[in-house]
């Protein structure tokens, strides 16, 4: 079967899961334990590699178990910011890969996208990251605030003036634009030629809830069309087994083949 685009930790149990459906693309999510351990990143990478599976990485979501931000306040979160992309851009340079990242997530100091000086600040940290480096990083859109479809300055802003790559993550951008499909459609039009990566996961809208597709309320067949020849994985919550079964993503992966 095609389009079998799977994520997972890095507990071998969990990658064995996944590769005994022969997947196309793996996506590595990181913590932030993980990258004090390069080397076991690098052992994981070259295992799926050898099996002929393409690699994406996933920078870990939290520091000291605050969520990231890229214009914190806390000059501790700035600098383990820039620490873990330099160490992300090492590791991605030396096994020619790339890393999808988050300049923040919900209720962060990001969220707030009618903040002019907010909206700047968010710019230049992006622009002192892609210093570091250029060609590694992915930039995902989160469900609010500054990164995120909600905001209509970010493509005049950020992405188009940085031609900035992006995740579009399909589920992020139809709840930050309050589940609708024909914003939705206005919005992939719009920025999808900067994305060479895409998150699926399905949604009713309203909250993060990264439903198996066919499940929410997302117009797949309206969005196949902008991802199709594009890499991406199948991003659906596997919280209720603890990450260890990738079925969901799998019946995903079925669904989106089916669809014509």
């Amino acid at each position: 079967m095609n389009y079998i685009r799977l994520k997972t930790g890095l507990n071998i149990q969990d990658i064995e899961d996944r590769v005994q459906y022969n997947p196309e693309i793996i996506e590595l999510h990181l913590t932030e334990h993980d990258l004090y351990e390069p080397e076991i990143i690098t052992q994981r990478i070259r295992l799926l590699k050898s099996r002929g599976i393409r690699v994406y990485l996933h920078q870990p979501m939290t520091y000291k178990g605050q969520y990231l931000d890229i214009i914190s306040s806390d000059q501790d979160m700035r600098d383990h910011y820039n620490w873990s992309c330099k160490a992300l851009a090492s590791i991605c340079n030396q096994e020619d890969i790339q890393c999808v990242i988050h300049c923040h997530y919900t209720a962060s100091e990001n969220t707030n996208y009618q903040n002019a000086r907010k909206r700047k600040e968010t710019r230049k940290r992006i622009e002192e990251v892609l210093h570091i480096c250029h060609t590694s990083f992915l930039w995902e859109d989160s469900v609010k605030g500054i990164f995120s479809a909600e905001n209509p300055f970010l493509f005049s802003e950020i992405v188009e003036p940085l031609n900035l790559p992006l995740t579009i993550d399909v589920s992020h951008s139809f709840i930050a634009l309050q589940g609708d499909n024909q914003g939705l459609e206005e919005h992939l039009e719009k920025f999808h030629v900067f994305a060479t990566y895409f998150h699926l996961a399905d949604s009713m809208g309203i909250i993060h809830d990264a439903l198996p597709l066919g499940t929410g309320r997302i117009n797949w067949r309206m969005v196949k069309p902008y991802v199709n020849d594009k890499d991406f994985i199948f991003e659906v919550d596997l919280r209720s087994s603890n990450f260890t079964d990738c079925t969901p993503m799998v019946v995903s992966a079925e669904y989106f083949q089916c669809i014509e």
